[in-house]
């Protein structure tokens, strides 16, 4: 029990590391948070910071929620399903105790944990992601379908345990959108303009 525990206080510990605004800060001198969304996400990277920022804060949010489910192999618990700590990633990364509790949207580091734990599922719904995301232009509309796309292949392949996990992800980053979700029907909602 006290192996779990702290594996899944890690795996909090992990997400909650604010990788844009420490790039943010480190290279560009600029809190993200105070620009744009307000948000420290990926997404709001790209708007503030660039194109570099943008993908260098993308690829360590994923990043982190790929360590965070690898844990219990890194510390031999077969006992613990990686998509447990990955889901505490996850909330580290939107509520992270490092940053005042204001996170990203969950979407990088989501697809970090599924990264690690069905691989497939992952190339699937990135490649989904990016066909919506070339066709729209919103990057809020094309990470909730790709949540979309991740629940119906989870019910198709019957892993119980993984179903619930990309349920309870998949419905996080809705939640997380759903002021995104407002300006798409209103048709204010800004579009990417580097794809």
């Amino acid at each position: 029990m006290v192996q779990i525990v702290f594996v899944l206080i890690l795996a909090y510990l992990l997400g909650s590391i604010p990788s844009g605004l420490i790039i943010g800060k480190v290279f560009y001198k600029t809190d993200i948070r105070e620009h744009g969304s307000g948000n420290l996400g990926g997404t709001n990277t790209f708007r503030t910071l660039g194109v570099k920022a943008g993908i260098a804060v993308t690829l360590a949010d994923i990043l982190k929620g790929t360590l965070a489910a690898s844990l219990p192999v890194i510390f031999g618990l077969d006992d613990i399903n990686p998509l447990l700590p990955g889901v505490f990633a996850v909330i580290g990364h939107t509520y992270p105790i490092f940053a005042g509790f204001r996170g990203g949207k969950a979407v990088a580091t989501s697809g970090g944990v599924l990264l690690f734990c069905a691989p497939l599922m992952f190339l699937i719904i990135f490649l989904v992601f990016f066909a919506s995301l070339y066709l729209t232009k919103y990057v809020s509309l094309s990470s909730m379908l790709a949540g979309i796309c991740a629940v119906i292949y989870a019910a198709i392949d019957g892993d119980v345990p993984l179903l619930i996990a990309v349920t309870l992800l998949a419905s996080f980053v809705i939640y997380r959108h759903r002021a995104n979700i407002k300006r798409i029907m209103n048709k204010t909602e800004p579009k990417i303009k580097w794809l």
